[in-house]
């Protein structure tokens, strides 16, 4: 009984299923199917493939089923699926061997359709046509070749120098941020890196160092499709055509937006006026200066109070005329070099002074401070800075950690042999501090401890130049060879003197001048060679040439200063009992000496004032540098006022070295610190 209501109950659920069937079946035979696809157009890149969709989501009957792919447009067959089989000899031949139905997956009512090498005349509606016993069916599907939209601004943008402006940028497009790979911001006209937008992360290191920390995106728009460029603190260099350039997914386009300048702003004044009034009060106090050297019912007092303020006024004008162009136009390397130039010309100037004549009688005491010696230490610790600064920028990304901290430990050498120097400078002993009961010859024996000491400390200040640039740069097998080469140089100039006291070949005094020349040639022409084998390749190489060179120079001042002082020192001690050094000198080289201190006092000052100022109004007329960087004019000038003073200390070494014979030629030669403080 069980059994019989079981078999019953199961052949009810059977006829129910059966009539389902044949009333969705039936209903189908009225109505049709329905044929789906894509909820909206589809974005592919060209050269790729795309699967166009086209699907039903009831099985269909097999037998006489068809399905054909048309351009909506054209009616351009694409492909056909007929009796079972796709019939690809019916194609249009431009989708020959690239249109494919997934033929395996046709009898589960996927009639969707792959394209392969996306072309760009493929952009277009596709139509979906599907036949069966069971009815027909259509979708209509849109192929959009991907593209990237990206949009700036059409006007202009215009903007006072010191002010901030935004340069527009957008993306309009279907791509979300996220998946934007890169955007890049560039000066077109120099070819200059703004910004760069990459991983979803800025990086501003890797700005050119002029706009560095002067530009930055608008973090929060970014999502929204925005790349919008802030500029801070126009400069007239800025002024330009600026791109845009977006890369997602392998597309990539690009906007622009143009920056023009008008005018000066309250910073470019302010820099003319301090140019002005340099050149303005170097002139004055010049002729008034000549004007009352020209008078003899001066007073001595006046002439000196003009030649200070001559000393001290124009290049503090021009200190500051430097620095403010460097907050408005003037790169960071540009900046601090020249600034700690004029800041410490005074120092050779002042120093200077003890070679002029008619100031002989008048130079105060406190003029002692202003030794040569320090302007070139606290001048390398400025450059040094920059350099360090420089190493530690160009070095940040990599991996390797070493370079950065070499550099470091350098600069803290510099720094430090820099401040011993300064020491070792000032302990020189003079022959009037002389503990009473010490002997010329111990004294003698301490100066030359201390002049081993300070060639010694400038050696290792050659050295640390020298590997800095091998830190910054390609390391080569000549530039090392050149680090042992330049110190054992420098330890020949105070060896003559002993050398010559044991080859008496060398107490020639033609032997002795080659010598000497020889030595400063070989000494600048290494220099040289490191330059150009190392900083060929550099965007700066040519400034940083002059600025290295002048260095040198200074370096070379000191070196035989100091040993003048030093061979001067023994030929008093020995002769102090037997003769007074003459107090007159050349009339000749006296005229000489006036009119190279002039030329630095004054003529340097002119000529650097001019053209910061023809810069400046260049600049914001044509919104480009006429040169790239003002060291190229300031160092190179500097160095020949500063070679005038080279050879003139290296004339002093010969002729103290070759004076144990004819010791009464030297007076206006002579080191005038050592001459007064040995009469």
């Amino acid at each position: 009984m069980l059994l019989c209501e079981n078999r019953f109950a199961s052949c009810i659920y059977l006829f129910i299923y059966l009539f389902y069937k044949c009333i969705n079946q039936f209903i189908y035979f009225l109505i049709g199917f329905t044929v789906h696809g894509p909820s909206g157009p589809l974005f592919a890149p060209l050269g790729s493939s795309v699967v166009l969709l086209c699907y039903v989501n009831e099985l269909l009957v097999m037998e006489d089923l068809e399905v054909e792919w048309r351009r909506t447009d054209s009616g351009t067959l694409v492909h056909l699926y007929q009796d079972g089989e796709s019939r690809p000899e019916v194609q249009q031949q431009d989708y020959h061997e690239r249109a494919h139905f997934f033929t395996d997956q046709i009898q589960h009512g996927n009639f969707s359709l792959r394209l392969d090498n996306l072309r760009a005349e493929d952009e277009g509606r596709y139509t979906c046509r599907v036949y069966s016993q069971q009815g027909s069916g259509e979708t209509v599907v849109q192929i959009k070749h991907e593209c990237l939209l990206v949009s700036g601004s059409d006007r202009s943008v215009s903007a006072y120098d010191g002010e901030d402006v935004t340069l527009s940028c957008s993306v309009d497009s279907h791509i979300t941020p996220e998946h934007i790979e890169e955007v890049l911001w560039r000066k077109t006209d120099e070819d200059i890196l703004v910004l760069l937008f990459k991983n979803n992360k800025t990086l501003p290191d890797t700005s050119d160092e002029r706009y560095r920390d002067r530009v930055e995106l608008f973090t929060a728009e970014i999502p929204k499709g925005n790349f919008s460029l802030r500029l801070k603190s126009v400069r007239t260099e800025d002024k330009g055509v600026y791109m845009c350039h977006v890369f997602a997914g392998g597309l990539s386009a690009n906007a622009t937006a143009k920056l023009e300048q008008l005018g000066f702003s309250a910073w470019h004044i302010t820099v003319l006026i301090f140019c002005f009034a340099a050149t303005f009060g170097a002139v004055l106090l010049f002729c008034c200066l000549n004007y009352y050297r020209s008078k003899n019912t001066v007073t001595s007092s006046i002439i000196w109070n003009l030649q200070v303020s001559l000393v001290f006024c124009p290049n503090i004008c021009m200190f500051f005329a430097f620095m403010l162009w460097g907050f408005t136009e003037g790169s960071l390397h540009e900046t601090v070099t020249c600034c700690a130039l004029y800041f410490l010309r005074p120092v050779m100037l002042i120093w200077a002074l003890r070679y002029l004549k008619y100031l002989q009688d008048n130079l105060k005491s406190w003029i002692r401070i202003f030794r040569i010696t320090r302007e070139f230490a606290v001048f390398m610790v400025f450059v040094y800075s920059v350099l360090f600064t420089y190493v530690w920028r160009k070095r940040a990304h990599d991996t390797d950690t070493k370079p950065r901290i070499f550099s470091a430990v350098l600069f803290g050498i510099v720094v430090l042999s820099c401040l011993i120097l300064s020491i070792v400078d000032v302990s020189r002993c003079p022959s009037q501090e002389r503990p009473s009961g010490a002997s010329p010859c111990n004294q003698t024996l301490g100066c030359r401890h201390k002049l081993f000491i300070f060639c010694l400390i400038i050696s290792i200040l050659s050295d640390c130049q020298l590997f800095q640039f091998i830190i910054l740069f390609i390391p080569s097998e000549e530039i090392f060879v050149v680090v042992f080469v330049q110190p054992l140089l420098l330890i020949c100039i105070p060896l003559l003197p002993h050398l010559q006291a044991k080859l008496k070949f060398l107490r020639h005094r033609w032997i002795t001048l080659l010598w000497i020349i020889t030595i400063t040639l070989l000494d600048i022409i290494l220099l040289i060679y490191v330059l150009l084998a190392t900083l060929t390749r550099e965007r700066e190489y040519l400034e940083w040439t002059c600025v290295i060179l002048f260095i040198e120079v200074l370096k070379m001042i000191v070196v035989f200063k100091e040993n003048v002082q030093e061979a001067e020192r023994s030929v008093v001690e020995r002769r102090r009992q037997q003769t007074e050094m003459s107090q007159e000198g050349s009339n000749a080289l006296s005229r000489c000496n006036e009119i190279m201190f002039m030329f630095g006092a004054v003529g340097l000052v002119l000529l650097n004032s001019v053209t910061l100022t023809a810069e400046l109004i260049l600049k914001a007329r044509n919104g480009e540098r006429v040169m790239k960087d003002l060291r190229v004019v300031v160092f190179p000038s500097e160095c020949v006022f500063a070679l005038y003073w080279l050879v003139l200390q290296m004339h002093a070494f010969w002729r103290s070295v070759t004076s144990g014979t004819q010791n009464h030629e030297m007076e206006n030669l002579a080191d005038p610190d050592v001459l007064q403080t040995q009469i």
